[in-house]
């Protein structure tokens, strides 16, 4: 049976709500409550109250590493991101009001985007030293969740998400290619038809990142066997980060699709050689986006301005002949 929230009564409170979410984020009460600076008891007590005050139903299954949220326990924890968003949002209105240059930014960026989005903050805040910036890395999937969560003010990535109230300005062409190390025997070889691909060794980012997800549609094309978000090569090797997947590229591991901003300095220097491969570089576009559904304030609104303005500056400089993509189509 669907678990369903009815509404949240009068008696529920931001304490009760507060301690609910580090208690799933902490896996346990002893934990949570060293997070908020209580006593076990004492949040033991905030999340009795909640549950009773929303009817009883069950928020939290215990499991073997910690707690999951249920059906319901999701709504709990969307709810407080929206309320703390909104108290966040307030303060910052306060402020803007006084007449302050100051107050916090959230800022999403994806994995393969902190070779250069960086630089690009680190320039805002230059201009605005008194805005803090709070970044969060993580991968395409991380970053939309923290989006839906209310978690951001702004993000930074390669493919927004179609079923949240989004707003995007683009920022410049994103190419991605395959690469290889330089003694590869596929190096030189013209016009590779993409099915030569399946008896390389590959090297893979983890399904929810923006690169699996473009290396599982390139083979799929080539009639390469995928099943659902798994690759289904023989001998891939899954690596949680694209720096890691570069270095054992070079140490001949295998072969990779990457960002070209990620591999343009190895492949300027010789550490790293890309593959000509029929089709490719496929061509995405960088994106700052933000939800349209929340009000930016002027710290956000100068960010989201200056990433527009200032962005495409910061993109890496490609080797020729992928120098020559100036933008996305």
């Amino acid at each position: 049976m669907k678990e369903k929230l009815q509404g949240f009564p009068r008696r529920t409170s931001l304490r009760q709500l507060r301690a609910f979410g580090a208690y799933v984020k902490a896996g346990s009460v002893s934990a949570a409550a060293e997070a908020l600076g209580l006593t076990p008891p004492a949040v033991s007590q905030q999340l009795k109250l909640l549950e009773e005050a929303l009817g009883g139903v069950p928020l939290t299954v215990r499991e073997r590493d910690g707690v999951r949220p249920t059906e319901a326990g999701e709504e709990v924890l969307l709810a407080l991101g929206r309320i703390e968003a909104a108290l966040a949002e307030c303060a910052d209105a306060v402020a803007a009001i006084a007449g302050v240059d100051r107050g916090t930014v959230a800022v999403g960026v994806v994995s393969t985007a902190k070779y250069w989005a960086p630089f690009a903050l680190a320039a805002f805040q230059r201009h605005h030293p008194r805005v803090e910036l709070k970044v969060r890395v993580g991968n395409r999937t991380q970053i939309i969740k923290a989006l839906a969560a209310f978690e951001l003010d702004l993000a930074i990535m390669g493919y927004p998400p179609d079923d949240q109230p989004l707003e995007r300005a683009s920022i410049g062409a994103h190419p991605h290619v395959i690469v290889a190390p330089p003694d590869h025997p596929l190096v030189g070889r013209p016009s590779l038809p993409v099915a030569v691909l399946a008896h390389e060794r590959f090297l893979l980012r983890e399904p929810g990142s923006g690169t699996h997800a473009i290396l599982r549609r390139l083979l799929e094309s080539a009639g390469i066997a995928v099943a659902g978000d798994a690759i289904l090569l023989p001998g891939a090797t899954e690596i949680g980060s694209n720096e890691s997947i570069k270095q054992a590229v070079m140490a001949g591991m295998g072969i990779a699709l990457l960002s070209a901003h990620t591999v343009a300095s190895e492949v300027q220097d010789g550490r790293l050689a890309v593959l000509d491969v029929e089709g490719m570089p496929i061509v995405r576009t960088w994106y700052v986006v933000r939800r349209s559904d929340r009000r930016a304030l002027p710290a956000a609104q100068a960010l989201w301005q200056h990433i527009v303005r200032e962005g495409p500056a910061f993109l890496p400089r490609l080797p020729e002949p992928l120098g020559a993509i100036r933008s996305a189509p």
